[in-house]
């Protein structure tokens, strides 16, 4: 094996404090690049984390006082930059294939006798690696120097992450200087992350009360595609370099050989791989790692096995989408049953924690599950379910995944049990408990919080602000441009448009959206404010009943009890929800910026009202109304609305493309209205 890039060289010299700022720069970065190496590729780090700071600190602080002599591939300087307003495209050097892929040695053993028959040689070596579960870059090297990468893309062009790409610690900037480099280097590699470094990103998103990544391959593709270059340098994701696509010498005479001279280059390769004489070798080393796939610290999904010498390579060719010399020899999936790698609490939008399973991916029923609600701490504890555990993994319903059961393992030693934090994971403050739940008492002031509340605010059921939502939310409120609902009403032009994703034409429809959303019903204000046990029905029974929302903030819980539909522990919520101060002044504070909440008349006795007694049921879309709309305008009237045709169903509403609810009214003999008849009947119905 050929020397790796920096492990072999001794230690230079410091230049002494006296000596040219340059070369006290120089020193430096080179230092730091070597320790990069050492830590990201080699695992094997030589220093400790405060020694590399300072060493980091140093070389930041000399370089602000000499702005002049920062140079674009110094390790300052993959922290991002400012944010595109989109990836531009380049065309690859070389077409970047895909793999046929096969899972049975059967078929290993075919592809195997028909490159000996193309071939007409009885003797062939493969080269045999992992298949990285991540996303195929192309990295382009002049005189040595990173200057371009992109993503496949569709296999001829892909997206510009050159800045992105620049934020990778494991991507040397430029290489080995003093080895025989080519004037031009294209080379293909993979970006991912590792699995620790995934369960840990994972864990403090879910803590946070945000979607997790399903899996490392979509946590890497979607951190290098951020058109925001400074979120990409906070993920921590890492490159293998495994193919030469162009290069100005002649390269290598195999594919070896091209994996050793691009570590002397100090580009990372893989390290778990293999030069196997025959294919039974190949498959052998197949069944070695399949057994060792959980112990590694990336996530592969197989290994790829190539035809080793190049001129075999060529003389092979390709296909129209993958080479004929190389095939992706798959793992069988993982199915059902997994092990608990981590126990964490999620924080909702209300306060409630809600511990998490985050688990090793496991395929069930088609779908990759990377993580499974444990619903509150009492099911954490009657399932004795601890980190390190081996589950069974369902989807409930085929939607919820959740952990049907544990399965012991002879000989197992167990962690600890679970327990509920004292404290909120996301901002520290005192953890309640109410029944069986446990609550963050931070409320606004708890990130988790703030962004699920202010996101439920702006749900289609609330306020309906489109375009307000999770990943639009959670940049306003982790660049502190919003840490109260009210705040939502003072954004403007030039808070938006730095923001990812943003451009002028998507930040007006944005404000404009926020600037209709003043004028709101009582009932989807009182369900955007996300009280707790305050739901849509119940905030229309508020103000169906009170009319006004200074009356409700006004009535005492004897007041609520007099309602029909509300008991002890609605009516509690609400007075403790108003009773709050700081719920106060962000209700004040709205209305101070032009909050209009429309008053709502006490409703005429229902059997007064002209749809009083009838049920509706609607089948199929809607191009006038959505269906909220349709059910509001019924039950303002008096009607009620079902999910389900039966003989007490009087009539039947069918859009564009119905359903089964359209055969059983005609079963029944249900008058089925258009969406033209239902809403004349509509306009019959309104009062004059």
């Amino acid at each position: 094996m050929p020397p790796n890039l920096f492990d072999d060289l001794p230690l230079s010299r410091r230049p002494a404090a006296t000596a040219p700022v340059s070369e006290q720069l120089d020193w430096l970065r080179r230092e730091i690049r070597r320790h990069d190496y050492l830590y990201y590729v080699k695992d094997r780090p030589e220093i400790s984390d405060g020694e590399y700071d300072r060493l980091f600190r140093e070389l930041s602080d000399l370089e602000a006082a000499h702005p002049q002599l920062v140079t674009n591939d110094s390790p300052t300087q993959r922290v991002g930059a400012s944010p595109l307003d989109e990836l531009g495209k380049v065309k690859h050097e070389r077409s970047m294939l895909s793999l046929d892929s096969i899972v049975d040695p059967a078929d290993v053993l075919a592809f195997d006798q028909r490159m000996k028959r193309e071939l007409e040689n009885q003797q062939i070596e493969y080269t045999v690696e992992p298949k990285f579960d991540g996303l195929s870059v192309e990295l382009v090297y002049e005189q040595g120097r990173f200057v371009r990468g992109s993503t496949r893309g569709d296999g001829t062009t892909g997206e510009d992450v050159t800045i992105n790409l620049r934020t990778i610690r494991s991507l040397p900037l430029h290489l080995r200087s003093d080895a025989a480099l080519p004037a031009h280097l294209a080379v293909r590699g993979e970006v991912y992350m590792r699995l620790d470094d995934f369960h840990r990103l994972n864990r403090t998103m879910t803590e946070r009360g945000e979607e997790a990544f399903a899996n490392p391959r979509n946590a890497a593709a979607g951190s290098l595609r951020q058109l925001d270059s400074t979120i990409t340098a906070a993920r921590p994701l890492v490159v293998t370099c495994y193919e030469v696509m162009t290069m100005s010498v002649e390269p290598p005479d195999s594919h070896w050989g091209e994996l050793d001279v691009l570590a002397e280059w100090g580009l990372p390769v893989p390290g778990h791989r293999r030069r196997c004489p025959t294919i039974e070798d190949v498959i052998g080393f197949h069944r070695e790692t399949e057994q060792v796939r959980d112990s590694l610290p990336y996530e592969i999904d197989g290994l790829v096995v190539k035809v080793n010498r190049r001129d075999w390579q060529e003389q092979l060719g390709f296909k129209s989408r993958s080479p004929r010399w190389a095939i992706a020899f798959k793992f069988a999936p993982r199915k059902e049953v997994t092990v608990i790698q981590d126990i964490v609490v999620s924080v909702g939008r209300t306060g409630t924690l809600t511990p998490v399973a985050l688990l090793r991916p496991v395929e069930v029923g088609g779908v990759t599950i990377s993580r499974a609600t444990l619903h509150n701490a009492d099911e954490v504890a009657r399932k004795d379910i601890r980190v390190g555990d081996t589950v069974k993994v369902e989807r409930a319903g085929d939607v919820i995944p959740a952990i049907a059961e544990r399965i012991p393992v002879p000989g197992e030693s167990r962690s600890e049990p679970f327990a509920m934090p004292g404290h909120c994971p996301v901002c520290g403050s005192a953890v309640g408990r109410e029944g069986a739940y446990y609550y963050c008492t931070g409320q606004s002031g708890c990130v988790a919080q703030l962004k699920g509340a202010i996101e439920h605010f702006a749900s289609k059921q609330a306020l309906n602000i489109e375009g307000l939502g999770k990943k639009t939310v959670a940049q306003l409120v982790d660049h502190k441009l919003v840490e109260s609902l009210a705040d939502l009403y003072r954004l403007t032009r030039d808070h938006l448009l730095p923001l990812e994703g943003f451009a002028e034409k998507s930040t007006a429809l944005l404000l404009d959206a926020i600037e209709r959303s003043k004028i709101v019903s009582l009932d989807r204000f009182l369900m955007g404010l996300g009280i707790r046990q305050v739901g849509q029905h119940i905030a229309k029974v508020l103000a169906r009943e009170f009319g006004t929302l200074d009356t409700i903030m006004s009535a005492d819980e004897a007041r609520f009890l007099e309602v029909k539909e509300i008991g002890p522990e609605i009516s509690s919520s609400l007075v403790s929800y108003f009773r709050e101060e700081s719920n106060r002044r962000v209700i004040a504070r709205l209305r101070e910026l032009g909050m209009t909440i429309t008053e709502q008349a006490r409703p005429a006795a229902p059997e007064s009202l002209p749809f009083a007694g009838k049920s509706f049921v609607f089948t199929g879309g809607l191009d006038r109304f959505t269906r909220d709309e349709a059910k509001s305008l019924v039950e303002r009237l008096g009607g009620a609305v079902a999910s389900s045709v039966s003989k007490r169903t009087t009539f039947v509403v069918a859009g564009h493309e119905p359903g089964s609810k359209l055969e059983q009214a005609q079963k029944l003999g249900i008058v089925v209205l258009n969406e033209q008849g239902f809403a004349d009947l509509i306009e019959k119905g309104k009062p004059s």
